[in-house]
């Protein structure tokens, strides 16, 4: 039966993609209508696919693809379906917490080993300062190649009033930021930083008191983490239909008109994330002997989910619990993708370097080497700040264009593909701190005995 299907599948994809090309370059004058109904066609192949191959991850994907052509077809629609997708991250957001702090918990009371959540802290800080660097120059380099904001003018339609109106983060101001001073407050904003510090003195504590009462506690946050992760597991049943509808939504929303505008931007955000891929992370991976394969097939699905929903948070728990199948111990994996999700942001900051150089070019204003490598440095730190804040990477984009005298309305341009731009350096981000819980493992000598092999 899968011969099957893979065969009516290459069959339809062919005769549809030989319609695309008469319909390109109008050798029948077809109706447009024969050429919806063989994406459909191709579609319900994906379909058929699906169903044989029952997993939740071909779901997933083939989601998106439905939700693209439902966006296209009928965006009337889909402009609507936004709130199917709001519900999906509302329940993402309530597994959180709970989450983080059973696993924080049990990872440090459960093994009173306090010594090595100082070891984690640091190499962890040291692996994300020099990936997020090396993220930030390749987003330079492509930028001065490729040269997209040369001959770009504004497109009609493009405004500013979906833009924050929030203060950049000034140093203090983010070292006070990753402090609770109220831990029901920080759940409540999502601060999934100020969650982990307060998890961790907590687990310290729980380490220190006397066995009769460190047992009920350990005891009761393993069984709160086993009931998270069958919680998310009931919950991303809905994954597919939120997937959908979050592509369907963007797509009917911005047509696809935008991407011809600012197609060379685009494409220089989305070949250099492809290069940083290949030469930084890959490498990694092969140099600390992770798995490549294993690994892919482990961060598939959190990674198709944080590209459709431009979430990074909506992929956290499933990414977390892939990542402990694939062989890293949850202590780690409950330590290191968390902290990630503040100061290891490689797909924001490769952006965030890409498209301030980009502002320039569109004013064409000339900006010496050394004046881009200030900038670079100047966004090591800013860059820190945009963790729990949404669009807040097109704030520090703002903050940083005024900083080094730049102007404001190259930025507004940009906002009309940010929405495409932000699944890219989303799927990044979450894709980076997958690895680098890996790492972080590896480096600790605990990385699966089956993963050693």
């Amino acid at each position: 039966m899968n011969s099957g299907i893979r065969l009516s599948l290459l069959v339809t994809l062919f005769l549809a993609s030989l319609l695309a090309v008469i319909n390109h370059f109008t050798l029948l004058g077809l109706s447009p209508v024969i050429f919806m109904v063989s994406r459909w066609l191709v579609i319900l192949s994906l379909i058929g696919y699906a169903i044989v191959r029952k997993s939740l991850t071909t779901w997933i994907l083939i989601s998106m693809i439905i939700g693209a052509e439902f966006g296209y077809d009928w965006p009337g629609v889909a402009v609507h379906l936004q709130v199917i997708s709001k519900i999906f991250l509302r329940l993402i957001k309530t597994i959180i917490a709970p989450l983080l702090f059973a696993t924080i918990v049990v990872g440090i009371a459960g093994h009173s080993n306090l010594r090595q959540v100082g070891r984690m802290g640091w190499k962890s800080m040291v692996y994300f300062e020099i990936v997020s660097t090396l993220a930030l120059f390749i987003g330079l380099f492509a930028i001065n190649i490729s040269r997209a904001g040369e001959g770009v003018v504004q497109p009609e339609g493009i405004t500013t009033e979906n833009i924050q109106n929030l203060d950049v983060q000034s140093g203090s101001d983010i070292i006070l930021h990753v402090f609770p001073e109220n831990i029901a407050k920080s759940i409540y904003e999502g601060q999934v930083l100020q969650i982990v510090i307060f998890s961790i003195i907590f687990g310290i504590a729980v380490a220190m008191i006397k066995d009769r009462f460190k047992s009920p506690m350990i005891r009761f946050t393993e069984a709160l983490a086993e009931t998270m992760f069958k919680f998310t597991q009931l919950v991303m049943y809905f994954a597919p239909f939120a997937v959908f509808a979050a592509i369907a939504y963007s797509i009917g929303h911005m047509g696809l008109d935008i991407l011809f505008n600012l197609f060379k931007l685009l494409a220089t955000l989305y070949v250099s994330l492809i290069v940083f891929l290949l030469v930084v992370l890959l490498p990694v991976a092969l140099l600390f002997r992770i798995p490549v394969k294993k690994f892919i097939q482990a961060i598939s699905e959190p990674v198709s989910i944080a590209f459709a929903t431009t979430s990074s948070e909506s992929a956290l728990p499933v990414a977390m619990e892939r990542m402990e199948e694939f062989g890293v111990p949850r202590k780690i994996v409950a330590f290191v993708m968390p902290t990630g999700y503040s100061f290891n942001l490689d797909g924001t900051t490769l952006y965030l370097s890409l498209a301030t150089i980009f502002v320039a070019q569109v004013a064409g204003i000339h900006l010496s080497f050394d004046r881009q490598l200030l900038i670079v440095f100047t966004l090591m730190l800013t860059s820190k700040g945009v963790a729990g804040v949404p669009r807040a990477s097109m704030v520090i984009l703002l903050a940083t264009v005024a900083n080094f005298g730049l102007p404001a309305w190259p930025v507004y341009i940009i906002l009309g593909i940010d929405e495409l731009m932000d699944m890219a350096r989303t799927s990044v981000n979450v894709l980076g701190n997958c690895l680098a819980t890996a790492v972080i493992a590896r480096w600790e000598g605990e990385l699966g005995e089956e993963q050693r092999q």
